[in-house]
């Protein structure tokens, strides 16, 4: 979504970011504690946090979205739970990860069409405790002989061939955890803060070569949500954008089997919103696998192809 700061008012299709809040647990915790929650039962929480970090009441969401593999709960049963009477748009998404983003663009997108004012954005999952992402079928690719029998495998062979074309390494990967770590240590939510030298990432079992288990994101129990509002004051949503196509999650038509969604969208996203590379000062990169870090870098023009490695030793990123 684009606007033109001159054409629109705040209520006449601007959509800010107002509230957040989430159902989390503390370094204490740790990542493989299970919630003893139901998913309805974090994603109210998390709802009622966002809502209240904006300073509104529950009943005054006029419209809640969220996106799930089946292992959520539907947002017809939160805005029951919230005491919504009146709901307006409401929909499930189906999809993974990257499907933030989508739902977020869909919150905008009703505010700048005028059909609702104030709308609850959330994920909620047992990720651990309950269905686990690591098991969720790549759909016909694991026909192939490959044995692409989930997700992990799946990247992991387009790691192998991206590595190869790149000259990237183990040490590489390493640098990608290790940053993230680094930059985890002041959050009290974050799951994984202590420092990982190289010594300690080599040690790390293999999951599916070259992808160790530090290199996988988390699977946890817990919940978030955003309130996105036309009428309330916060950040603005500048442009959102969607888009795909044939990759390392299609590898039976794609000619590049190391391009991801980033290969697509960053034409698309550059267009909407006016910008260019270097006009970015934060980048945050979805990282599911630490090897795609580097390459949306890449996509998104604020490394040059195959030369993140010497960015990367030159200290010059941060992500």
């Amino acid at each position: 979504m684009t606007g033109d700061q001159s054409a629109l008012g705040r209520e006449e299709g601007h959509a800010a970011l107002r509230g957040a809040g989430g159902r989390g647990r503390g370094r204490d915790d740790g990542p493989e504690q299970e919630s003893g929650r139901t998913e309805l039962d974090l994603a109210a929480e998390a709802c009622r946090a966002a809502c209240a970090d904006a300073g509104i009441a529950p009943r005054e969401v006029d419209a809640v979205l969220s996106y799930h593999l089946n292992d959520s709960a539907p947002v017809v049963q939160v805005a029951r739970a919230l005491g919504i009477e009146r709901l307006g748009w409401h929909n499930d998404i189906a999809g993974g990860g990257t499907q933030a983003a989508s739902i977020l663009g869909d919150a905008a997108m009703l505010v700048h069409c005028g059909l609702a004012r104030n709308i609850l954005v959330y994920r909620a999952l047992n990720g651990r405790s309950g269905k686990r992402m690591n098991t969720v079928s790549t759909g016909p690719q694991e026909r192939y002989t490959y044995g692409l029998a989930g997700p992990i495998p799946l990247f992991a062979l387009a790691a192998t061939r991206y590595l190869h074309e790149t000259g990237l390494t183990a040490e590489h990967l390493h640098a990608v955890v290790a940053q993230s770590r680094q930059n985890a240590k002041a959050n009290p939510r974050a799951l994984r803060r202590e420092p990982l030298e190289l010594a300690d990432y080599l040690s790390r079992p293999y999951v599916c070569t070259p992808l160790r288990t530090v290199d996988c994101c988390q699977e946890t129990d817990g919940a978030c949500a955003l309130l996105v509002s036309g009428v309330l004051d916060g950040p603005r949503v500048r442009a959102v954008v969607r888009g795909g196509g044939p990759g390392c999650s299609s590898m039976d038509r794609a000619a590049d089997v190391t391009a991801i969604f980033s290969a697509y969208v960053a034409p698309m996203l550059w267009e909407a919103s006016g910008m260019r590379p270097s006009d970015v000062d934060v980048a945050v990169p979805y990282d599911a696998y630490s090897w795609l870090v580097p390459r949306q870098l890449e996509d998104f023009g604020l490394v040059a192809r195959g030369s993140w490695g010497r960015t990367c030793w030159s200290g010059g990123t941060r992500g």
